[in-house]
């Protein structure tokens, strides 16, 4: 994809620096989900120094929702989102402003989502010539832990009405100056999945006085694969990954139980349902087969991440103004990643925006740098959205 240079409106290109400083302090400071407290507050302290109208804190736990309301009369509200929480996980980067919490680490941008967003409710709050209301969505615990039920449970989309709903998200595969975006379904849903297989323990020398659950554990961790392979149809992506097992902790002991866990990914319910429904037969099969008893527990953590049609023009409209048409792609093709923006798309259309920047380490790597030279570009494209979608 070949990128111009972005326009970045005076005012946004003024704070740049400002924007940088923020974020690099976000940084330092990495807080896992639903502990995100010092974030939080500093996020609702610059919108109140920003004179945005409202400033909600505890939303949905460590939520925080501004609200901005323009100068001219209209009925409509935009909301704009971005993620706060960190991985628990090792930084390392050796810069200069790197975590200061040992085993956190803002390693999948979410300090950049936060301020670009910071940055668009700068320029709204400064210049209000839209008609409407912006509301301005800071998410916590977005990693796998429910912060946007969290807030849809605590009446997110009650207490502050939204017409259509926008989020983005740094991609360090695409090029500084272009984004993609995604028709349909844009990112997978998942579901996490444990397995205990309860046997009978014994001597390792005496086998055949026992139930081996490891070997029933590792049966059904090899019969798994067979799922995507032959029940799925070929034509509906899908993931089903054993990631986890433990058992037993000694060399001459068969134990009592053994435990399988993993993820699954899917771009339809009914996928889920066909990965869901072999995985539990397989489970009961082999139970019958090898003696033994096997507890089969899943559980959906993101839904399916579906992208409004409208939603999707108007985004790639903004875009295109900000970084022309050479740097929209708008037939990005789909993440097996997962987002739990996807949540908030169930109840209000919308868009997820892939934004890229420089460097070439993926995300979740300890070495992963986010590149600021994206945050006045980011906070552009969401400013862009808001006044567009609110002219």
């Amino acid at each position: 994809m070949s990128t111009a240079t972005p326009t970045i409106p005076p005012a946004i290109a003024g704070f740049a620096d400002a924007l940088t400083a923020i974020r690099r302090d976000f940084h330092a400071h990495p807080e896992l989900g639903f502990e995100e407290t010092r974030t939080a507050g500093r996020v609702a302290a610059l919108l109140r120094e920003w004179g945005v109208d409202e400033v909600h804190e505890g939303v949905g736990g460590t939520g925080v929702v501004g609200v901005l309301r323009g100068a001219r009369p209209g009925t409509r509200g935009i909301g704009l989102r971005a993620d706060m929480d960190a991985l628990p996980m090792e930084e390392a980067t050796n810069l200069p402003f790197r975590s200061t919490r040992p085993g956190l680490f803002h390693g999948c941008g979410h300090d950049g989502h936060t301020t670009m967003l910071l940055g668009a409710a700068r320029a709204l709050a400064q210049d209000r010539d839209f008609a409407g209301s912006v509301v301005l969505i800071f998410q916590p615990a977005e990693e796998g832990l429910g912060g946007a039920r969290a807030m849809l449970a605590d009446g997110l989309f009650a207490r502050f009405p939204c017409d259509e709903v926008y989020a983005l998200h740094n991609a360090p595969a695409l090029p500084l100056g272009s984004v993609g975006i995604t028709p349909g379904a844009g990112m997978a849903g998942a579901s996490f999945f444990d397995v205990l297989v309860r046997g009978r323990g014994g001597h390792g020398a005496i086998p055949h006085h026992a139930r081996d659950p490891v070997l029933v554990a590792t049966a059904l961790a090899q019969a798994a694969q067979s799922v995507v392979a032959r029940d799925v149809d070929p034509l509906q992506p899908a993931v089903l990954s054993i990631t986890r097992i433990a058992a037993g902790a000694a060399y001459n002991v068969i134990p009592d139980e053994a435990r399988l866990g993993g993820t699954l990914r899917y771009f339809s319910d009914g996928t889920r349902g066909v990965l869901v429904d072999r995985l539990e037969a397989l489970a009961r099969g082999l139970a019958q087969a090898y003696a033994v008893e096997i507890e089969v527990s899943v559980r959906e953590v993101f839904t399916v991440l579906e992208n409004d049609a409208g939603a999707i023009a108007a985004a790639a409209a903004a875009a295109r103004e900000i970084l022309g048409e050479a740097g929209v792609n708008t037939a990005y093709p789909p993440s097996v990643a997962s987002e739990d923006f996807a949540d908030m798309l169930r109840v209000v259309p919308g868009a997820y925006v892939w934004i890229g920047h420089g460097g070439d380490v993926p995300l979740h790597n300890p070495g992963f740098v986010f590149d600021d030279a994206v945050l006045p570009v980011g906070a552009s494209l969401l400013d862009r959205i808001a006044r567009s979608r609110l002219a």
